[in-house]
């Protein structure tokens, strides 16, 4: 979908802009913005478009070859959009992801994107999504209700009340 004055309401904007994130297409991507539009996927990445928003996608694309995005509900109002989406692909790809190396992980997370639209392009985009669980679908944190996951709790658990007596004991000096 390319961007004109027939697609400038949120809802068209956002799907437009989902198909060709869908696509894999930087290219049709980046037009979707506004120049020096910002997105950040909160809690992995901020972006700013052009530079860094290509960067990023473009290791995303080689690192997911077979990356795959659905749109699965758009709701607009305004120059809002919120998009829930589904994504999915495979880890088998070129370079790294995150700092993680490629290791054919499997990765099948849900998110769900509000955009902020002006004059048909996207001025700001805030992504949500479960990090922790795509993490554990890469490898980089253990499965839920695993050993390894209540041997980490139990870990991060006795730092704590270490720590917590090191301050008492400070304190009672």
């Amino acid at each position: 979908m390319a961007i004109n004055s027939e697609t400038t309401d949120a809802a068209s904007v956002a799907r437009g802009y989902f198909e060709a994130v869908g696509r894999r297409d930087l290219d049709a991507m980046t037009a979707f913005y506004e120049p020096g539009g910002t997105g950040e996927i909160h809690g992995l990445v901020e972006l700013r478009v052009p530079d860094s928003y290509r960067a990023w996608f473009g290791g995303l694309f080689r690192a997911f070859p077979d990356f795959k995005m659905e749109i699965l509900d758009v709701m607009a109002t305004g120059d809002k959009a919120a998009v829930r989406w589904s994504a999915t692909g495979h880890f088998d790809g070129e370079g790294s992801f995150e700092g993680l190396l490629p290791n054919g992980a499997r990765v099948d997370v849900q998110g769900c994107d509000v955009l902020t639209i002006r004059e048909g392009r996207i001025h700001r985009n805030d992504a949500y999504m479960n990090g922790a669980e795509m993490a554990r679908q890469l490898g980089a944190l253990p499965p839920a209700g695993s050993a390894a996951e209540k041997a980490m709790t139990a870990a991060l658990n006795l730092k704590t009340r270490l720590a917590e007596a090191l301050r008492s004991r400070r304190a009672a000096r």
